[in-house]
């Protein structure tokens, strides 16, 4: 009894996890959707209503993505004119480099 307890519980923990970065994704999602996509292209095919915001699917050719976890950690506070400052928890920062991670082209 108590090894098919532990199997169904690994199983039920391995599945969870398997399913998280898709979660972790759709929220990041959700939060650029929020906070970004007025001026970002957040898409795979979309473009930036700003001139000067770059398109989320491109960042981490332009920024090794340590730089862009440090810029969400420290509050990002000098972009393109306008920006606005976004503070994100470090759950937050996780999601939306996973999904930034997911679009790139």
């Amino acid at each position: 009894m108590r090894v098919r307890w532990f199997a169904v519980t690994a199983l039920t923990a391995l599945a969870a996890s398997v399913g998280a970065p898709a979660l972790a994704q759709d929220y990041g999602r959700a939060l650029v959707e929020t906070n970004c996509a007025e001026c970002h292209a957040i898409g795979v095919h979309d473009e930036s209503a700003h001139e000067e915001a770059p398109p989320f699917r491109g960042l981490l050719r332009r920024y090794p993505v340590d730089a862009l976890e440090e810029a969400f950690a420290q509050s990002i506070v000098t972009g393109h004119p306008d920006m606005p400052e976004f503070v994100a928890t470090p759950e937050q920062i996780d999601a939306i480099i996973g999904y930034i991670a997911a679009i790139q082209r």
